[in-house]
């Protein structure tokens, strides 16, 4: 008997949308969208429900319609990147201002002379007097006028959010309540709590995760107001960095940095054991990243990990990224050529899209024929109406070409230079899956290559060789393969 609702799976990307659906009947839909494209729509979760549907983008959305919504997402894991969270106070015991900034003095290339320390998330610190010993005896009792006083201060500076990080907090919780209070009455909207962020022990970790959750929880939140405000009463679920689904007012900042990539693996998993593959590299090339994830049997977490130079406690997926999307965009520094870290993104998008956007990874293989103007819809430019923009692509190309040629006085063609740019990729994908498996002593040609992604497909064989894999897995919806894998949590 079938559902008499449609149920929806949606992966938000940095690039792309994409959209799975299952129909009253049983049926699949799939779809995909530029996740930026304000000529067209306003967003594209909305706009992709709504195309799945039938429905024009002014119209209403009817909720009774939709059964769950699953969805994730790297709005947060953007924010974070970019440094686009929210303006945040700490507040920390007395005598501790500088513990988070000191951290634990890690030293990750000992032979660097200009050390660059990584950028603190919070914007001001306030000491709140109080003290309470490791086996719960209160030495100094909070001063709560004190903390009203600065908190005030801050608040009138426009800062709304406050992460509020006790010594032994972690254990006992009176002092962190009394302040969330003090906090609540003045306005703060948003207030993380570290015994309740990450009620576990070691203060520089606790408070980083903390820290991270109050800067980057307003930004979901206000994004899911936005989707509830749309979809009414439809049961939204949002995929955690660990794989686990989240009720969308329960989703927090700590547990979505990798929203989206962890609905991935879970559906690389959950497909490879299906076809009979036991061993398996995830290899999910979007358009603005490449995730690569290890499976045999068994889902690999991490509990303490580095993301955006930020450190953070809490449940992952093990997921090693790098820069190298369909969208990385292609640079001649004169002397090199070099692919990312940026992105050209959904906004201007790659330079075959008809926006204005600069060379990337897609171009190399529009420029190299492996991307066949004829074989995609009409759907590119401004209005979504024009075919890949070939043209454009070569004449760039050939910029290039000529740029190389100047520099180095060895004449070079634009079909020579996309495919240095492709080697260049291919070798950074390639380093990025040895992380997960040869460097942790796994023998990768006993593996599988479960290639997915918008762009894994053009890629799979070049990287499967550069490995020695000898075999590889599309999976028919390879291409919206984290949306697929959005409605089941692992065991």
């Amino acid at each position: 008997m079938y559902r008499k609702q449609w149920q929806f799976w949606i992966d938000r990307g940095g690039t792309f949308t994409d959209i799975v659906a299952l129909s009253p009947e049983g049926k699949i839909a799939t779809h995909k969208l530029l996740s930026e494209n304000s000529e067209q729509y306003p967003d594209a979760v909305l706009e992709g429900i709504r195309r799945v549907l039938g429905i024009s983008s002014h119209d209403p959305i009817p909720s009774y319609l939709l059964g769950n919504v699953k969805m994730g997402t790297t709005i947060a894991t953007n924010a974070l990147l970019e440094r686009k969270g929210e303006r945040i106070a700490l507040v920390i015991t007395k005598g501790f201002a500088d513990a988070l900034r000191i951290g634990y003095q890690n030293r990750p290339r000992l032979f660097e002379l200009n050390i660059q320390l990584p950028e603190m998330l919070y914007e001001t610190v306030i000491e709140a007097h109080e003290r309470v010993s490791a086996s719960g005896e209160i030495l100094l009792k909070l001063d709560e006028a004190g903390l009203d006083a600065e908190l005030r201060r801050v608040f009138n500076e426009g800062i709304r959010a406050v992460a509020i990080i006790f010594l032994h907090g972690y254990r006992f919780h009176a002092h962190e309540r009394l302040a969330a209070s003090v906090a609540k009455q003045i306005g703060f909207t948003q207030i993380s709590l570290s015994h309740e962020t990450s009620p576990l022990m070691k203060l520089v970790s606790r408070g980083d995760t903390t820290v991270m959750d109050a800067y980057l929880s307003p930004i979901l939140h206000r994004y899911i107001d936005s989707i509830v405000k749309t979809l009414g009463d439809t049961h939204l679920m949002f995929m955690r960095s660990s794989g686990g689904l989240s009720n969308a007012r329960m989703f927090q900042g700590k547990g979505s940095i990798l929203s989206g990539p962890a609905g991935g693996v879970v559906g690389m998993a959950r497909t490879a054991t299906q076809a009979g593959f036991s061993k398996v590299i995830g290899f999910d090339m979007g358009g603005t990243s490449t995730d690569v994830s290890h499976f045999d049997g068994i889902f690999e977490r991490v509990f303490d990990a580095t993301v955006a130079g930020v450190r953070i406690r809490t449940p992952m997926m093990h997921i090693h990224t790098v820069a190298a999307g369909g969208g990385s965009i292609l640079r001649f520094d004169g002397g090199r050529l070099r692919v990312g870290p940026d992105s050209a993104g959904a906004n201007p998008s790659p330079a075959c899209y008809h926006r204005g956007g600069p060379l990337t990874v897609t171009d190399c293989n529009v420029m190299l024929g492996k991307i066949q103007s004829d074989s995609f819809p009409n759907i590119f430019g401004p209005n979504a109406d024009q075919s890949l923009d070939v043209k454009s692509v070569n004449k760039l190309f050939q910029q290039f070409a000529n740029n190389i040629t100047a520099a180095t006085g060895k004449k070079i063609t634009p079909v020579k230079v996309a495919e240095g740019f492709l080697h260049i990729a291919v070798e950074n994908m390639a380093n990025a899956i040895k992380k997960v498996s040869v460097e942790k002593g796994y023998d990768i040609a006993e593996y599988t290559l479960n290639c997915f992604g918008g762009a894994g497909g053009q890629h799979a064989c070049l990287v499967a060789d550069a490995l020695g894999m000898e075999s590889i897995f599309v999976h028919p919806l390879a291409g919206v393969l984290s949306a697929y894998g959005s409605p089941t949590s692992p065991r």
